[in-house]
């Protein structure tokens, strides 16, 4: 095979020298796409095999997990049924509860031990040793896995048992244990055992996709190989050459290959041809066109640079700033004649951002690192006062064979204050809504165990199941609004508003809770309601709030007082609770979103902290206000003040 000239364009040819034979094989192209497709390849196979495994561990974690999930809930419906039954000596309806259970449930074990170690049920009736309940056993005796005191010697608990439920997964066995206490008789666990199945045709079915998706992949990557081959017979021309010049077989000059190679070749040859005629180009002209180029960026350049507002600094190898923007002066406090020029160990104090600039510019590492800094003492762009938290972004810049470094420097203040109230409102709200689901979770189960047997049963249960999906509601509903109100397309739904039938569902709604906490509800009415102008819903949530805060923040044996008078123009609705007192300092913020008082006592009790916030602000679209009296450790007065008839601001 020749070589042509690049000047030839392919119609003069010249001679080759000699080359290795492992060279003339390139020319081929097969060198360089089979190591390629032997690459490609081994990292598909790879990929699909890992795929496969993952895949099989996801649905066995998965299968686990549920039963695990399954034997925790039957084990605690258990428990509860049995509480239930032992006081009235139900035990034929315990056994055979745990009978069905083990059976439905395909427990390996299933019974329920006394403190004492008798067992009064069990799957197996053979196991059973005791035939009746005593009337009272045993509750202090060490259990059979040697229950111990925090002390580590045996303890003379009042129960041998744990007072939780536990379960413990051991390969593909899972034991798990739950405690009873039958009231004034004696504890007792409820013990099951299970086994964790993987069904063969479950757990392949997703790896025979994943076999079909990775034989379909190497076809498709043998399609892809063996029409790269035909292509790269050029290449490999050009490769050839370029090694042979790296050996000093051949000159620059003589780089150019046959255009019969296909148009890559004559590519080629048009940029070597280009590149030649291009260096023939004076270098003084090309010097003074990058030097009037580089004065005419360099003022557009530093425009830009402070219109940016991120900080921007240039440091070069010798540690030095040899650029500095308006912001970034603004950041560290200094002016820019001052910065630029002198060292950065004299601009920046922080030890982490001057060792992350050190690595850039002695190339220990070429990663972007960021480092984030708190100043104290100053206010920061949340206005919370606390300082303002700085993040310092080094990259490294490569210019011909100087080492540098980029800075950038960004207020993150705003953004960490953001992120905290974010993640405090979510773990609060979770709480918030998985208290209601339990409790219907929980008082539908007994609905439908013990409900047909006993009607008052049945209507406790969906008493409480009405109240918790109202509360439920209610939190969905405060959550909505407040994203309405932020995003401003909160609309009232103005309407004549009947405070008697309002008044009526807040008391059929807080009456039991405050009987539940011994709290006394009281409401001062007059005799006639008005009847009112505005939003039913939303007036209805923002009182909703402020007895629900009374109620939740006043201890037992307190009071709740809902006071309602009406002088013809207005509505003035007063809560007034004998609970734990609101601080001057919170008092300030307890209005704002997400803010919660730091009184230990509230901090216990959970909380969205969006309950105020929403209530001022629909109070406020409908012209009304609420305002707060308060005095530590004696209690609060919420009042709210709502036009009767007034426009919807």
């Amino acid at each position: 095979m020749t070589l042509s000239s690049p000047t030839s364009r392919g119609n003069r040819a010249s001679p080759v020298p000699s080359v290795p034979g492992r060279r003339l094989w390139l020319l081929r192209g097969e060198s360089t796409i089979a190591s390629i497709g032997i690459f490609a390849g081994i990292i598909l196979l790879s990929a699909m095999a890992s795929l496969a495994w993952l895949t099989l561990r996801s649905h066995e974690q998965f299968l686990a997990a549920s039963r695990v999930d399954e034997i925790h809930a039957v084990g605690a419906t258990l428990a509860r049924a049995a509480e239930a039954m032992f006081p009235a000596d139900e035990l034929s309806a315990i056994r055979l509860l745990v009978t069905d259970a083990s059976a439905n449930y395909d427990l390996a074990r299933c019974r329920i031990v006394l403190a004492d170690g008798r067992v009064v049920a069990d799957a197996e009736p053979a196991q059973i040793t005791l035939a009746k309940l005593p009337a009272k056993w045993t509750s202090n005796s060490p259990d059979a896995s040697g229950s111990r005191d925090a002390s580590g010697s045996a303890g003379n608990r009042t129960s041998p048992f744990p007072a939780v439920d536990k379960i413990d997964v051991q390969d593909s066995t899972i034991a798990a244990s739950f405690p009873i206490n039958a009231a004034g008789r004696g504890t007792a666990r409820l013990e099951i055992t299970a086994k964790i199945n993987y069904p063969f045709i479950v757990l392949w079915k997703a790896q025979t996709s994943v076999g079909t998706v990775g034989a379909a992949s190497l076809a498709l990557l043998l399609l892809v190989y063996r029409r790269a081959r035909l292509r790269l017979r050029a290449m490999g021309a050009i490769r050839d050459s370029l090694l042979s010049l790296h050996a000093g077989e051949i000159s620059e000059a003589a780089l150019g290959v046959q255009d019969l190679l296909g148009p890559e070749a004559q590519a080629w040859n048009r940029l070597l041809a280009e590149r030649q005629e291009s260096r023939r180009a004076g270098s003084a002209e090309r010097a003074a066109e990058i030097i009037g180029s580089r004065r005419a960026a360099k003022g557009d350049l530093d425009a830009a640079f402070d219109a940016m507002a991120q900080g921007m600094l240039l440091v070069d190898e010798k540690l030095q700033v040899r650029h500095c923007n308006g912001a970034a002066a603004a950041f560290l406090r200094a002016k820019r004649e001052q910065i630029v020029g002198a060292e950065v160990t004299t601009v920046i104090d922080q030890p982490e951002v001057l060792e992350s600039i050190r690595a850039i510019i002695t190339g220990t590492t070429r990663r972007k690192s960021s480092v984030e800094v708190e100043r104290q003492g100053e206010s920061g762009s949340s206005g919370t006062g606390s300082g303002t938290v700085l993040r310092f972004s080094i990259r490294p810049v490569r210019r011909e064979d100087s080492a540098s470094a980029m800075v950038q420097i960004d207020d993150v203040t705003q953004q960490k204050v953001a992120d905290e109230s974010r993640n405090s409102f979510v773990a609060h709200a979770t709480h918030e809504l998985r208290t209601p689901l339990t409790n219907i979770r929980l008082y539908l189960e007994t609905a439908m165990e013990d409900g047909e047997k006993d009607p008052a049963v049945r209507g406790k249960c969906l008493n409480v199941i009405n109240q918790e999906a109202r509360r439920l509601e209610r939190v969905v509903s405060e959550m909505l609004s407040v994203s309405e109100i932020e995003a401003g397309s909160l609309r009232l739904k103005m309407d004549d508003v009947r405070l008697d039938a309002l008044f009526d569902d807040l008391r059929s709604d807080y009456v039991p809770q405050a009987q539940e906490k011994s709290i006394r509800l009281e409401f001062k009415l007059p005799p006639k309601l008005p009847v009112i102008h505005g939003d039913r819903d939303k007036i209805l949530l923002a009182v909703h709030n402020l007895v629900g805060n009374a109620l939740k923040y006043t201890p037992e044996g307190g009071s709740v007082v809902v006071n309602v008078e009406a002088d013809g123009t207005q509505l003035i609705f007063s809560v007034a609770d004998t609970g734990f007192g609101i601080s001057d300092e919170d008092a300030d913020r307890i209005f704002e979103r997400f803010y919660r008082a730091k009184d230990p006592r509230v901090e216990k009790i959970t909380g969205t902290g969006l309950g105020l916030t929403l209530a001022r602000e629909v109070i406020r679209l409908h012209g009304g206000e609420i305002t707060l009296k308060t005095e530590i450790n004696k209690g609060s007065t919420f009042t709210l003040t709502q036009p009767i008839s007034a426009e919807a601001a």
